[in-house]
């Protein structure tokens, strides 16, 4: 059928059927650390905060920029004219949060706003705590309340409070990592956190793990990918049969990995293998252990070597690792196309 919103202009509407298989999904979350250096003139801002003060840049113009610019604002050259300001102020705008998120700098109901420092010509976006909304207003003076532990992070400065006498900030506790060129280093965790839908074919292949099973998809023009996809990369043709492939295959190709890197579970060197399922028409990534690096090889055939089944879950992790099977190695006619 065709809704048209016009008598030239049809819109096709398709009925779409409803999935067979019960739709899969999870939270998933992404965190790393990201370090890095803050240079010649935020370093002298972080170690004025872990001191207990604040500082900023007076540029050309004679204005007193909070936190510091790297450069001047006006003409473009490096900042060299740091001065301290005063850790109260006058708020210039407000934002209230009545429901925090984790992360956020208090677990209670308060305000981001921008705050004028004394001694400052701009504005620093911090929060401010108040019992109500009712108690902010532009023009409110408020002042710093500093943490214990301080580590050269704006968070050392823990919130603003009501208020325009200042706080002592207690003796500085905490670890600061400084480089050669002595610039203050600091890593900032990062976290992202989604909820995933799988498709209906990816369903079809994490319920199989569950289950000890490898479950591909055949696409319409015949051939069967594993993990199974929605459409076929190669010419979009949808999957259309789900098919259970072996645990047994032949390495396409591999790398011997020799590098040791930050969060490794397995002490180089190792292999990292592409491996052709027997059932399958494309090659996927996976360990290859029991087996000296050296002796892995293009051809060699392999089988999965499954964790306890109590270990079992929706992941490729049920899959410890492949190891040779000792069958005879697999002609390279039967996967040369693969590679």
């Amino acid at each position: 059928m065709a809704v048209s919103n016009s008598a030239t202009h049809p819109t096709p509407e398709v009925q779409v059927p409803a999935p067979e298989s019960h739709i899969l999904s999870a939270e998933l979350t992404n965190s790393f650390a990201y370090t890095r250096s803050l240079g010649p003139v935020l370093s002298q801002f972080a170690l004025a905060l872990r001191d207990g003060r604040i500082v900023g840049s007076r540029g050309a113009d004679g204005r007193v920029t909070t936190p510091p610019t790297e450069f001047d604002p006006t003409t473009g050259t490096p900042t060299t004219d740091l001065v301290e300001v005063a850790a109260v102020g006058t708020v210039q705008s407000w934002s209230w949060q009545p429901d925090p998120y984790d992360g956020h700098p208090l677990d209670r109901p308060f305000a981001f706003a921008l705050i004028k420092l004394d001694g400052s010509d701009t504005s620093l976006l911090h929060a401010v705590d108040a019992d109500a909304p009712s108690q902010l207003s532009v023009g409110a003076r408020v002042h710093a309340v500093w943490r214990p532990v301080r580590t050269g992070a704006i968070t050392d400065i823990a919130h603003f409070s009501l208020g325009d006498s200042p706080t002592a900030a207690p003796d500085p506790t905490g670890e600061m990592t400084v480089d050669d060129a002595g610039n203050v280093v600091i890593s900032t965790p990062i976290t992202t956190t989604i909820t995933h839908a799988a498709a209906e074919s990816e369903s079809w292949y994490l319920e199989g793990l569950k289950h000890g099973k490898l479950i591909g998809g055949r696409v319409q023009t015949g051939e069967v990918y594993f993990p199974p996809r929605y459409v076929s990369p190669a010419d979009g043709s949808p999957t259309v049969e789900r098919v259970e492939v072996a645990d047994t295959g032949t390495i396409t190709t591999f790398c011997i990995v020799n590098v040791p890197f930050l969060g490794q579970q397995i002490t180089p060197p190792y292999v990292a293998a592409y491996v052709l399922l027997d059932g399958s028409d494309i090659p996927f990534l996976h360990l290859i252990l029991d087996v000296p690096a050296e002796q892995v090889r293009m051809g060699m055939r392999v089988k999965a070597v499954w964790r306890p089944e109590a270990e079992w879950d929706h992941t490729m992790r049920n899959i410890s690792h492949f190891a040779p099977n000792g069958e005879p190695d697999a002609d390279f006619e039967s996967y040369r196309h693969h590679l």
